[in-house]
């Protein structure tokens, strides 16, 4: 098979960009390991993505936006850090941004699924489910495929969107710069006996860092990090353990705390690859930057790098230029790493500072909140860069 360019991987970085190039004449192709029924209809993974502004013009713009259930869709409207045992903490609202809502909440799942379903009747696009990539190889003219099926696709571009594990990232001998950071995530939806407000809320306590992301109506979502050790025993728990668990672990705030649904664990591991590019080829999403869950940038980040990459590459096609050449990727790769490297590094330090209990450290935390709590311009900074839209 023969095409313009090929997508590994149908998360929503690779659909996305795939999607960003409708109508611009390129072929595609989308090869995804995954079996058809599951990027088709993907479950439920307990992930609600906080998207900004400048996420919402993106999916607007690609169609996806439009197809979200209203029901799913929920405002974020403030946010509240607190640190420690401290009651007080970094509040950062909607009114510092000259906005409604600092951005909105909108499960992954029904972002792949309005992802996908525009892709697949999209001309142009030919999507291969339930088949992995075997080797990557150069070509005159572009990058070849070997497809663990025995099948073969040639490209004049090739784009990893495989996830922060990429498979392809190492076939194109690029490196990066990985962490594990030791920690497991549990996400879960529960519903809560205290409204919430359209607040979401992050302490970093002392030996665990949780969150509650607003939901419509009494739900919200927690997120706990924990130690895999520790992590093992609540997973172990029947629901109205659970319930009382986050409960306590809240300290109440939020009232009585009942669990719904199931509950979803992942490692913390971030990367940064060391390069975004090499000839015929380029690395988008988690492939390129796969971002600590901490300041909620990865999904945003992600969209944000697919977005420059197509623009790079159709401007290239509509001066007929040849879209896998080293200078044409090398612009995407100056402009995404400017853009991805200040909070790639910011996200480490803010996991650095405030994940480490040690009594010097503690000190350090509550001074950096109650300094940014005590300076408008740096809470409008902060607000500002949430409610930009582009």
């Amino acid at each position: 098979m023969k095409v313009d360019v090929a997508i590994v991987g149908a998360g929503p970085a690779g659909l996305c960009f795939a999607r960003s190039l409708a109508g611009s004449g390129l072929s595609v192709a989308v090869v995804e390991r995954q079996p058809p029924e599951a990027i088709a209809g993907p479950a439920f993974d307990g992930r609600e993505i906080a998207l900004t502004h400048a996420s919402r013009a993106i999916l607007e713009r690609l169609g996806l936006w439009q197809r979200f259930d209203p029901d799913e869709v929920s405002v974020l409207r403030d946010a509240r850090v607190s640190n420690g045992e401290a009651a007080a903490g970094l509040d950062v609202s909607a009114a510092d941004g000259r906005s409604g809502q600092l951005g909105w909440l909108v499960p992954n799942h029904l972002i792949r699924r309005a992802a996908y379903d525009l892709v697949a009747t999209q001309p142009d696009v030919q999507l291969l489910a339930g088949r992995g990539v075997a080797g990557v190889s150069r070509q005159s003219g572009g990058m070849g495929l070997a497809l663990e099926d025995g099948g073969t696709v040639q490209a004049r571009l090739l784009v990893a969107a495989d996830s922060r594990f990429s498979q392809v990232r190492r076939m194109l001998g690029i490196g990066a710069r990985s962490r594990d950071h030791g920690r497991q995530m549990l996400v879960a939806r529960v519903a809560i006996e205290r409204p919430h407000r359209h607040v979401a809320w992050e302490w970093f306590g002392y030996g665990q860092t949780l969150a509650l992301l607003p939901l419509n109506g009494d739900r919200a979502s927690v997120v706990l990090t924990l130690p895999p050790a520790d992590m093992a025993r609540i997973v172990a728990m029947d629901d109205a353990a659970f319930g009382a668990e986050m409960e306590r672990r809240f300290r109440g705030e939020v009232g009585a705390i009942r669990a719904q649904g199931t509950r979803h664990v992942y490692p913390l591991v971030s990367v940064f690859a060391d390069r975004f590019c090499v000839p015929g080829a380029a690395l988008v999403g988690d492939a390129a930057v796969g971002m600590h869950p901490v300041t909620a940038h990865g999904f945003n980040l992600g969209l944000q790098g697919q977005a420059t990459l197509a623009e790079v590459v159709l401007e290239a096609h509509r001066r007929g230029a040849d879209i896998g050449a080293a200078e044409v990727l090398a612009r995407y790769d100056r402009r995404h790493r400017a853009a991805a490297w200040p909070m790639y590094a910011g996200t480490r330090l803010v996991v650095r500072v405030f994940t480490d209990d040690r009594m010097p450290v503690r000190g350090l935390r509550a001074a950096i909140l109650g300094t940014v709590n005590r300076l408008p311009p740096l809470r409008r900074a902060i607000a500002g860069r949430l409610t930009q839209a582009a």
